[in-house]
């Protein structure tokens, strides 16, 4: 499978590691009410959908970049590559 890295061009896959689901950049708010039970959601719980799914990869063997990979699950094909900073800072800025 290859992964177009948004800087470095297409890469081979076996260069990243895949670290879950993509919702793990909207981490709970500690100080929140009910912060206990949305940590447990957070760490514990993950959806395994059968088709469009967005991933965590981390480019272990190169820049060592946090990717967000849009891929279908059934197919293995890759939908779309961002940098994971770049989602993050654009969540951040719609809230």
């Amino acid at each position: 499978m290859i992964i177009n890295h948004p800087i470095l061009g297409p890469r081979d896959s076996q260069e990243f590691t895949y670290l879950g689901d993509a919702a793990l950049i909207d981490r709970p708010d500690w100080q929140a009410e009910g912060a206990a039970d949305q940590f447990h959601d957070y760490l514990y719980l993950r959806d395994n959908p059968a088709g469009e799914h967005r991933e965590l990869w981390f480019h272990e063997q190169g820049d060592r970049s946090w990717l967000v990979v849009t891929r279908n699950t059934v197919t293995h094909e890759i939908l779309n590559v961002e940098l994971a900073r770049d989602v993050a800072r654009a969540r951040g800025r719609s809230k």
